[in-house]
């Protein structure tokens, strides 16, 4: 009988190890996969908010080319930066400087430059961020593709990377200011419109956009293949600036808005028949304004 009483007292005794044993492990398990309910709220990491996009800014950088500098809009084949779509201060344009700032004359800054490609946008950008705008705005591009050919427009790739390069460095120097990135005009529709210009034809023999616009009245099958060739690389380099833009929280693009825009002779310089007028100047402005104002 002392022998039973003692091998039943073993038994007890193992049974509660084990038991204890179990409950240690589950603990652990519990640890590992509930630690954050057991944490106190106030201890757990929170999600980092997005930042507010501010639709009234008080400062305004412009980057880019010849569309932002005003080109050929009021005299022949010069800048014209007093009808910039970003900075001028023509009252018939009213650009974004005079619909967004209380003091534009104080508050902004062309830096785009005629000729320009995307290539040199960070160098403009550094020129920007001296300046410590709360707005940059950035339309490039249509030099990419305006080339002597086809085969010498700006490779999808090395544009994609120049605009990439461009808004890190903006980034890197001032993290709140807010970017907006206007598409590529549609060359083609440009091409469409002018060519109804005797007088515009004749300025398109002194080499603007060759790639798209040298023998603006061939319709044969070279011709339009290599018009197609244009139109397919600046709708390549819209996606790009789109997804670009997509990876930043304060950058906004303007939706294809610039490519849709269905520009018409009014729209359209009356001395080289491609570059915006004051008129085309204004709708730009008119697009811009409304996507930085709007509420997202």
């Amino acid at each position: 009988m002392r022998d039973e009483s003692r091998l039943a007292h073993r038994g007890a005794r193992r049974k509660r190890a084990v038991a204890a044993v179990v409950a240690l492990v589950l603990a652990g398990l519990a640890g590992v996969t509930g630690c954050d309910e057991q944490r106190p709220a106030a201890d757990r990491p929170r999600p980092r908010p997005a930042p507010m996009w501010d639709t009234s800014p008080r400062s305004i950088a412009a980057v880019g080319d010849s569309i932002t500098r005003g080109f050929d809009a009021c005299g022949v084949l010069i800048d014209c930066p007093q009808v910039s779509w970003v900075t001028g201060t023509d009252p018939k344009v009213r650009s974004l400087a005079q619909r967004l700032l209380k003091r534009p004359e104080r508050g902004s800054w062309n830096l785009a430059r005629s000729r320009a490609r995307m290539a040199d946008l960070p160098g403009q950008v550094d020129a920007a961020v001296r300046k410590r705008p709360e707005l940059v705005t950035v339309m490039a591009g249509a030099n990419d593709a305006c080339r002597p050919s086809t085969a010498q427009m700006t490779p999808v790739g090395a544009f994609r990377e120049s605009f990439a390069q461009a808004l890190r460095k903006l980034r890197r120097a001032l993290p709140k200011t807010q970017v907006y990135v206007a598409s590529v005009p549609d060359l083609k529709r440009l091409w469409s419109e002018g060519r109804r210009n005797e007088l515009g034809k004749q300025v398109w023999r002194l080499g603007i956009c060759a790639s798209m616009l040298s023998d603006p009245d061939a319709v044969d099958q070279a011709a339009t293949d290599r018009r197609q060739r244009v139109y397919d690389r600046v709708v390549a380099y819209n996606a790009a600036l789109k997804e670009v833009c997509a990876q930043d929280r304060l950058c906004r693009y303007d939706g294809g808005q610039v490519f849709a825009y269905r520009f018409t002779g009014a729209q359209l310089s009356p001395w080289d028949w491609f570059h915006p007028s004051v008129d085309g100047q204004r709708r730009l402005a008119e697009l811009a304004f409304r996507r930085i104002t709007a509420k997202s």
